[in-house]
């Protein structure tokens, strides 16, 4: 694997955590932040929920008055 080095300046607060975490599990902070990026580069686009995407293009593209059409669909219901 061609590697390259890389220096980021980041809060002592999350340096901290992130030496302690490597520490307790073993590893080094460049495998945790290595295998960090990792998991982001695999992970999969999230799914559109089903009746998310069944409702998506009912809304007309163009500026609709709304309020101008729910009196009017009153005034039709009400005669």
């Amino acid at each position: 694997m061609d590697t390259a080095k890389l220096t980021v300046r980041l809060p002592k607060r999350s340096l901290d955590f992130a030496k302690e975490y490597a520490r307790e599990h073993e590893i080094t902070v460049t495998d945790l932040i290595a295998r960090y990026l990792t998991r982001l580069q695999d992970e999969k686009p999230a799914l559109i929920h089903p009746d998310v995407a069944r409702f998506s293009g009912i809304l007309p593209d163009e500026e609709v008055d709304d309020k101008a059409l729910y009196y009017e669909h009153i005034e039709r219901k009400h005669r």
